[in-house]
């Protein structure tokens, strides 16, 4: 089998991940890194064991698929090129800085039929594959997502850049269409928000708190889902997923607190019993993967296979729909506009 001709457009930050990964597949052979800028897109190139282009239009009619990685404000503009010829393409998260360019995006692949799938990584941290195992239908789910500021994406602000993970996830978990949203956001370092929070209520009665921010100390990634069936926590970072269920004590047993007012009752050691005896800790496995690599490889299946991908064009649209939403509750929140530090200072 012929290997799939792959080209990267963007050498920055994120865009030398994807040329070092493609360029170690077996089943892929790196065309070019494309990046106007020679300094960073030659050292990128020569690292991947490719050529350096400064501009990826001469090598279209050479390649079987490519690989994004743009400022999102040149995802339309860049991609079209692509998916009007019927080339398919991952392009990093968010789609688009906006819906009405990701679901021009999305028109264009179906007209072309070109597959087209989208950087949400997240679905390939093995936390979150070990996690999906053990989440019953949600009913309430927690997300942080924290960082110190990283200077770079910078034309978008944090529920595209940052919040537009969990959005995706919850998404996909939830499955029911989303009745309505509450939020505020606090921008600090520019225009836009970089602390964000969020509460988003579905028809089948989901509830979800989202939090995200770019200017904290630490870095922090974490879900929690509850559900009939006990509460999965998830740490993106550590790559840890706990499972919470009930015991069968907690079950079919007499109630513990009605056990707690019986004369003689141990309330000490029934406060060590909580986790444990009445509530089951399972610790569980994850497997070991690099969530981009992951991704990537993906990508050159569906390419090669003409697949539809996990993450496609239109489940990235329904994110970037959600954070519209967020963006239009922040904006009614009765602050009036986006908070902005500098305008009481």
């Amino acid at each position: 089998m012929s290997r799939l001709k792959l080209l990267v457009v963007g050498a920055g930050a994120l865009g030398r991940h994807h040329a070092r990964i493609l360029a170690s597949l077996p089943d892929v052979e790196l065309v070019a890194v494309c990046d106007p800028r020679e300094s960073v897109g030659r050292t990128v190139a020569e690292a991947s064991g490719t050529q350096w282009l400064p501009d990826f239009r001469e090598v279209l009619d050479q390649i079987d698929a490519a690989s994004i990685v743009v400022p999102t404000s040149l995802h339309l503009s860049v991609g079209r090129q692509f998916l009007e010829r019927g080339i398919p393409l991952l392009i990093e998260k968010p789609l688009a800085g906006n819906v009405d360019d990701a679901a021009e995006l999305v028109r264009l692949a179906q007209e072309h039929d070109a597959v087209l799938q989208v950087g949400h990584v997240e679905r390939f941290n093995p936390a979150m594959a070990a996690a999906r195992r053990v989440i019953g239908q949600p009913k309430y789910i927690r997300s942080e997502r924290l960082s110190p500021f990283p200077f770079r994406s910078t034309d978008i602000n944090v529920v595209h850049d940052v919040m537009i993970h969990d959005i995706d996830l919850v998404l996909d978990l939830v499955r029911s269409r989303l009745v309505s949203t509450e939020a505020f956001g606090v921008g600090l370092m520019g225009a836009g928000e970089d602390i964000v929070n969020a509460r988003l209520r579905f028809e089948n009665g989901c509830v979800v708190d989202l939090t995200a921010s770019r200017v904290n100390p630490t870095r922090k990634r974490a879900m929690q889902v509850w559900s009939a069936i006990g509460c999965v926590s998830i740490d993106f970072q550590t790559r840890e997923v706990t499972n919470y269920s009930p015991s069968e004590q907690l079950l079919f047993d007499r109630s513990p607190v009605e056990r707690a007012q019986r004369p003689g009752a141990d309330i000490e050691q029934m406060k060590k019993d909580v986790f444990g005896k009445m509530i089951r800790v399972d610790q569980r496995d994850v497997a070991a993967g690099d969530a981009l690599t992951l991704e990537l490889q993906e990508f050159v299946d569906c390419a090669r296979a003409g697949k539809k991908p996990s993450c496609d064009g239109q489940a990235a649209l329904s994110a970037l729909q959600v954070a519209g939403a967020i963006q239009t509750a922040i904006s009614q929140h009765q602050w009036g506009t986006p908070y902005q530090l500098r305008d009481v200072a």
